[in-house]
């Protein structure tokens, strides 16, 4: 039986590849997050965790040994890494724990591969934002795009990417990087833009903050995908790799702005005359603006293209907030 090792199994996009994974095949899962992380996104697997189908094993970027305990003793034929600090603006202000985990906390999870001399099939999730400010003529972003990050979070998905290509030049570790561009849906964090609106809509609908939307910038351009298109993405790598040391960009099909989003979501309450406000606390000092990638590439080699639709994503994502407050009175906005 195949083992596959997921970092960040607690997490939105680590949950949803573990739901594919049980729903696919019959490979075991080691799911490996930071012992105080909330499990609030896998509980729903607590049947396969009790069964030992999905064993759960504690380990923190931060910390080698951990690290390094896990890989030995499991030795995995699969890793998708996906732990990392993943909230580009806390990344201004907690610019050290950024780079240590995104960055140091990558090379210490290959290097562990390295020293347990196994050599499994590696997808590293690095990010879009490390094109950061792109310019219009250079849309659609392709993979040889030029970085141009936009924050301390897209500097360490740069020293990721980086990393990724070189344990692979070096070692001949079999890698392939991801460079996802916006995914969302349900698990989605409530400190993401597209989730946070969903959220305060389901807390105005049970009359827990007044009718007010707080946003930050409205204006960057986004492409939208869903999270189980994104998983299916991850898993065809780690299932039939085409090419080690490839570089691929991913998303979806829809683009459109911040405030398409916000309006959106508005527009599917019952309240009626629920307002947008400006909060400049969720504005970013400088912003990845133009987000729209050139996926021909990972199509070319994976046959992989999005099927789920923008409105279906935010719906969904929307339903999962409304069943969370309504169960929760007492959810904190933010």
């Amino acid at each position: 039986m195949k083992k596959i090792l997921i970092t960040g199994i607690s997490g939105m996009v680590g949950s949803h590849l573990a739901d594919y994974i049980l729903k696919k095949t019959n490979w075991k899962i080691i799911g490996a997050c930071r012992w105080r992380s909330p499990l609030n996104n896998i509980i729903h697997l607590s049947k396969y965790i009790n069964q030992g189908k999905i064993k759960l094993r504690y380990f923190d970027l931060n910390d080698y040994s951990s690290i390094f305990k896990v890989i030995s003793e499991e030795k995995p034929d699969m890793i998708s890494h996906l732990a990392a600090q993943s909230f580009p603006k806390s990344s201004f202000d907690e610019r050290e724990i950024t780079y240590n985990t995104n960055i140091l906390g990558t090379d210490r999870l290959l290097d562990s591969v390295l020293k347990s001399k196994i050599n499994p099939i590696i997808h590293i999730c690095s990010s879009s934002e490390i094109f950061g400010r792109v310019k219009k003529k250079d849309l659609p972003i392709g993979e040889d795009n030029h970085f141009h990050p936009a924050s301390p979070y897209a500097i360490s998905k740069i020293g990721t990417d980086l990393i990724a290509k070189f344990y692979y030049e070096a070692y001949n570790l079999k890698i392939i990087t991801t460079r996802m561009f916006t995914h969302t849906g349900p698990r989605r964090g409530d400190f993401f833009a597209e989730s946070s609106f969903a959220k305060q809509v389901a807390l105005v609908e049970n009359k827990l903050q007044k009718k007010f939307i707080y946003v930050g910038n409205l204006n960057s351009l986004r492409t939208i995908a869903d999270v189980r298109d994104a998983v299916d993405a991850y898993f065809r790598i780690l299932s039939k790799p085409y090419k080690f040391g490839e570089a691929y960009n991913i998303g979806g099909k829809f683009s459109c702005k911040i405030s398409d989003i916000v309006k959106f979501l508005i527009s599917q309450s019952n309240v009626k005359n629920i307002k947008i406000k400006i909060d400049g606390n969720r504005i970013r000092p400088i912003d990845a603006d133009l987000q729209i990638p050139n996926t021909k590439k990972f199509f070319k080699h994976y046959k992989w293209k999005p099927k789920i639709g923008f409105e279906k994503t935010l719906v969904d994502l929307l339903n999962y907030w409304r069943e969370i407050i309504s169960t929760n009175k007492n959810y904190p906005n933010r």
